[in-house]
């Protein structure tokens, strides 16, 4: 069976992290994985060129695992695999504009309240918070926003001083969040809606001789050796390995004739220095469970 794997971009770690946790899962089935990758990050034209040059292969492949890079902008795309017949399963972000077979996620607004509530307990519910959010149209930075927004509004001692877009890539980040610095105080704390930005946000924190509190999403290796190492407090765990890895065995299994469950959701869990030694590995060494074993911890 042949499995082709829509990811977003190349900058991001977690994206990485997904291409490796399908090609895992489909080796389990001995399956082969056709990744599909736009050359510029997160853009939904040569997204959407690249579901047709795979419905264009022959053999086709059989299953489509797919990750939108927007939330609408891909359904004319998405369409035309939908009537070529071909099953889908969504991680991420989901697929409105067609039926899928199964959606692997987590809520990406609770994953942005947990991590702004730890931060907000470290800060004693005092503090000027600069936000870093992901592209305009993200799915998953509009959600991670509005938690961040909602648990702030708890908390009348923290003010979410500022805002800017880090499109989920460390050099925009860095460059935001160096402009900022260079014109305002610096803030007790950055919430930011991914890792890679944050990694950015502390790359300019060093070079201007400055310190805050910084938080991020997806618990990335260069994230979790910055905990452990003190220089960023905490992370919340979006999984796209394992995200990647359970949606790729939904389609082997689906291809199978085997029932898969129609929505997983991964459960929310913070990384700081207490508990990253678990997570303070390379992606090819992180574990990833199956649906067998899902199934059985549920």
């Amino acid at each position: 069976m042949r499995l082709a794997v829509f990811t977003k971009n190349f900058s991001n770690p977690a994206y990485g992290a997904a291409r490796l946790g399908a090609e895992r899962a489909a080796a389990v089935f001995g399956d082969e994985v056709l990744h599909f990758v736009p050359q510029k990050g997160d853009d939904p034209v040569e997204q959407s060129a690249l579901v047709i040059q795979a419905l264009a292969l022959r053999p086709r492949p059989d299953a489509f695992v797919l990750s939108p890079v927007h939330p609408t902008q891909v359904d004319a795309a998405i369409g035309q695999v939908v009537s070529a017949g071909i099953p889908m399963i969504g991680f991420v972000n989901p697929i409105d504009a067609a039926p899928m077979v199964s959606y692997v996620s987590s809520d990406d607004f609770q994953l942005a309240q947990a991590i702004a509530e730890h931060l907000f307990r470290h800060l004693q519910g005092q503090g000027r918070v600069w936000v870093v959010t992901g592209p305009v149209d993200s799915y998953t930075s509009l959600e991670r926003l509005r938690g961040f927004q909602s648990v702030a509004r708890q908390w009348p001692g923290i003010t979410l001083e500022r805002q800017f877009a880090g499109d989920y890539r460390r050099d925009v980040a860095c460059q935001g969040m160096a402009a900022h610095l260079a014109a305002h105080p610096t803030p007790h704390a950055v919430l930011a809606a991914n890792d890679i930005m944050a990694i950015g946000v502390l790359d300019a924190l060093d070079a201007a001789s400055q310190s805050a509190v910084v938080v991020g999403v997806n618990a990335i290796p260069q994230a979790v050796e910055a905990i452990a190492a003190g220089r960023m407090l905490a992370t919340a765990d979006f999984n796209a390995m394992q995200m990647a890895y359970l949606a790729a065995e939904c389609a082997a299994r689906h291809l199978r004739g085997q029932a898969v469950p129609a929505r997983i959701e991964l459960p929310v869990t913070i990384v700081d220095r207490r508990n990253c030694t678990h997570w303070n590995l390379p992606y090819e060494q992180r574990p990833v469970i199956g649906l067998d074993q899902l199934r059985s911890i549920q």
